[in-house]
């Protein structure tokens, strides 16, 4: 039995200490700085971490100047002779009534005036601002011309009417082209029975204008007397937000114009100077009526009435004073450079240069040399490895027996070739396959067989059930967009005269020289833009300093305005004027982003009439569509069409647009059938201006293919593809390929039917087809001013004939 003795808890218990190591694990160093970041110095300033008073100071500072810059745009708006700010009210539903929605705004804050047009102001004494409406009917043309000039755009809907498509096409449009701060309002609302319904259709609504504008969430009833007086509040509290490319330039919506009564007088408007300063010695372009010389600008105040001492009421108005001038550094109203003599080159100043023979061509230009063209047989020369830019003279100075094996001038061409997109083995010797491997096993295609020409009967069978063969595979694939097919009857190389041959699309050279007989007349007389950013900058730097300054109400004496301006001046559509930044009525190619619109079902074709908006311009244009991003020879492949979806660069002739100015396609359209409430005019595509260049080649491909007639191993008999043996020699030195990426060239022509026999760099499949590519140089046309309303009851689509013609 164990005996029962007790024993205490002991009170002496001794813990360890825990060992000290010197060499302490990360993860216990992790541990023991729960976070923290380590207190290390920083070598450079940018590394140098801020206290917690340096961070303060400069977020208060930067707090401070968006509060300057914040009163320095309200202050515009602010004092007696403050600027107005300008509303547009547009109605977007075929009830829309824009005058009686202005009633209903004003009624709110208790404010008597007749709604007048074009433009009217009041004064709202609650909150000591200024307004000025600018009532806009249905209008396409009117209300992208008021939004464009508006602080604040308000759009009308209407509780029992839908919006119709022209409403859609004047939302996108407004939208597209820059618009500032907007509100949304809804009329007749309280007609909607039972009165539980309405605010299902005030969702409705806001769901509609959120598809458009996701911020627009707020429906302002104009039934509701306190809705709008907070649409007031708001109109005459919020700061607008302003429209870019609009804010970099003068302009001014014109309250009054006064008509000379003689050709030689000026015509006089009157306005607020918005935007940047005004200036004398710049163009300025006024709504639809043109661009214009300014004469001079006088100071035009409000003038208001005064008590003096002895209680006799004067006029406080002040004399008319000159604010600007033109001076010597006036710009011009020409568009193209003025016409130069063309002078001979003169040797040593003593005689003329005889001009040389014309060298006999026997060949079609291929890269910058026409092959087979002198009699004495062509000297073969290796590709050497040369620097980018390196001209001939000096490629004479680099040696051949200098190993470059470590070259730096390998990896640069490398890196150019991997930022380039995949080609295709029409492009050229970047989209080809590589050379097959040499291989003892028997080849898998038929051998050949002696060549025995066909009759003229047989062939033309032959022809035409290959062609009519191949058509269907290209409805269903559309692999080869750029293919012709070439009469037998016509002489291939007089039908492609203009056409050359490219080694490669985006890397062999374009030889200028071969042009100069095709380019338009004025092409020598456009201007040219070296370098486009460095003049970008200085000519809105420029644009910064001087003139007179915004907010000023002012007189502008325009000359040459046509007398006959003041018949065709439609009364109820606001007159606009924009000043033109330094050289911007000079003419050069343009180039433009464009963007098909999803909504817009059918494909654009290339040179086909549309009409486009930039800035406070409008012209007629026929583009050429082209592919973007950049190439080292600056040639890029002329697109046929711009499909749904796609994106593309629109180029034609037209004046210069300093900066990223967005910019509308309209195209006339005809209403199809069950469609007559669709308007004539349908937003097609959308795009920004880019740097205009005189030197960007716009290359159009022409693929002529043949048929793999014969094959023994890496020889191959074509045929389908020319049609005599002239062409055949002609055409000689271009480089053939296939759709499956095999490369080679022609050896020698067979018979007199157009066959002739290549080699090779593999084995062909009888199924495949053989191509060769051909470009000519497209030349953009120029832009004609557009006048008048963009939407006319009887306007339809205008198709140019002569556009469908691929070669001509």
């Amino acid at each position: 039995m164990p005996s029962a003795t007790h024993s205490h808890r002991p009170t002496t218990k001794v813990v360890h200490k825990a060992f000290k190591s010197r060499k302490s694990t990360k993860g216990s160093l992790r541990d023991q700085a729960k976070g923290k970041v380590p207190n290390e110095r920083r070598r450079t300033p940018h590394q140098q971490i801020m206290s917690k008073i340096d961070r303060r100071n400069q977020a208060k500072q930067r707090q401070l100047t968006k509060h300057k810059e914040h009163q320095r745009e309200a202050s515009l708006f602010t004092g007696r002779d403050g600027a107005p700010r300008i509303v547009a009210v547009i109605p977007l539903c075929a009830d829309g009534d824009a005058p009686s929605a202005i009633q209903s705004l004003n009624g709110s804050l208790d404010i008597e005036g007749d709604v007048l047009a074009p433009t009217f102001r009041v004064s709202v004494d609650r909150f000591k601002q200024k307004l000025q409406y600018i009532p806009v009917k249905r209008d396409l043309t009117i209300a992208m011309d008021a939004a464009r000039v508006a602080d604040y755009i308000v759009f009308i809907l209407s509780a029992e009417t839908e919006v119709d498509p022209l409403g859609e096409l004047i939302i996108r449009s407004i939208e597209n082209q820059g618009m500032s701060t907007l509100f949304t309002v809804v009329q007749n609302l309280d007609k909607v029975e039972p009165a539980k319904a309405r605010p299902d259709v005030v969702k409705s609504l806001a769901s509609f204008m959120t598809h458009f504008h996701p911020g627009q969430d707020k429906i302002y009833n104009l039934d509701a007397r306190q809705e709008c007086s907070s649409l007031m509040r708001s109109l005459c509290s919020t700061t607008p937000k302003g429209v870019n490319w609009r804010d970099q330039r003068p302009w001014m919506l014109v309250d009054d114009v006064q008509w000379p009564s003689t050709e030689t007088d000026s015509t006089i408007l009157t306005g607020v100077v918005r935007g940047k300063g005004l200036k004398a010695d710049r163009l300025v372009h006024v709504g639809q009526w043109g661009t214009f010389q300014i004469e001079k600008i006088t100071a035009a105040p409000i003038s208001t009435k005064r008590r003096k001492d002895d209680g006799m009421v004067v006029d406080d108005a002040e004399e008319e004073r000159v604010l600007e001038a033109p001076d010597d550094d006036r710009d011009d109203l020409a568009e193209l450079a003025p016409e130069e003599a063309v002078m001979n080159d003169i040797d040593d100043g003593d005689e003329i240069m005889e001009p040389k023979a014309p060298v006999v061509k026997k060949g079609v230009l291929l890269d910058d040399h026409h092959y087979f063209s002198e009699e004495e047989p062509e000297k073969y020369e290796p590709p050497r490895k040369l620097p980018k830019g390196t001209s001939a003279y000096q490629a004479n100075w680099i040696l051949d027996d200098v190993s470059d094996s470590e070259s730096e001038f390998d990896e640069e061409m490398q890196d150019a070739q991997n930022e380039t997109a995949p080609a295709r083995p029409e492009d050229g010797i970047e989209g080809l396959a590589g050379r097959e491997p040499t291989e003892a096993a028997m080849s898998e295609y038929p051998q050949s067989v002696a060549f025995a020409e066909l009759d003229d009967d047989e062939d033309a069978q032959q022809l035409a059930a290959y062609r009519n063969r191949k058509r269907d595979e290209a409805e269903e694939d559309k692999e080869f967009p750029d293919e012709i097919e070439l009469h037998p009857h016509v002489l291939a190389r007089e039908r492609l005269a203009k056409y050359r041959g490219l080694k490669s699309l985006r890397t062999s050279p374009w030889n200028t020289e071969e042009d100069r007989p095709y380019q338009p007349e004025e092409w020598s007389r456009l201007l040219q833009i070296p370098d486009y950013q460095s003049s970008k900058n200085r000519v809105l730097r420029e644009a910064l300093i001087g003139g007179v300054a915004p907010g000023t109400r002012v007189h502008v004496y325009l000359k040459g305005v046509p007398i006959d301006q003041q018949k065709s001046q439609d009364s109820s559509q606001p007159v606009t004027l924009f000043g033109l930044l330094r050289h911007e009525n000079k003419k050069t190619v343009v180039n433009f982003d464009i963007t098909h619109k999803d909504d817009y079902e059918k494909s654009i074709k290339a040179k086909e009439e549309l009409i486009i908006q930039c800035g406070p311009r409008r012209f007629v244009i026929n583009p050429l569509f082209s592919g973007s991003g950049n190439t080292e020879n600056g040639v890029h492949k002329y697109y046929r069409f711009l499909h749904p979806g796609d994106a593309a660069i629109a180029t034609f002739m037209g004046p210069v647009t300093w900066g990223s100015v967005p910019a509308l396609f309209f195209k006339r359209t005809a209403p199809e059938r069950g469609e007559e409430g669709t308007p004539s005019l349908q937003l097609v595509a959308t795009g920004t201006s880019r740097a205009p260049t005189t030197s960007r080649v716009i290359a159009k491909r022409a693929i002529l293919t043949g048929h793999p007639y014969h094959i023994h191993k890496k020889v191959v008999t074509v045929r389908y593809m020319f049609f005599n043996r002239e062409d055949v020699d002609w055409f000689k030195a271009l480089p053939l390929w296939t759709r499956r990426g095999r490369s080679g060239y022609i050896k020698e022509a067979l018979g007199t039917h157009g066959y002739f026999k290549a080699n090779f760099d593999g084995g062909i499949n009888p199924q495949d087809s053989v191509g060769v590519s051909l470009y000519k140089r497209m030349w953009p046309r120029s832009a004609i001013p557009f006048t008048g309303a963009l939407l006319e009851g009887d306007a339809v689509a205008r198709q140019d004939d002569a556009m469908d013609e691929d070669l001509q």
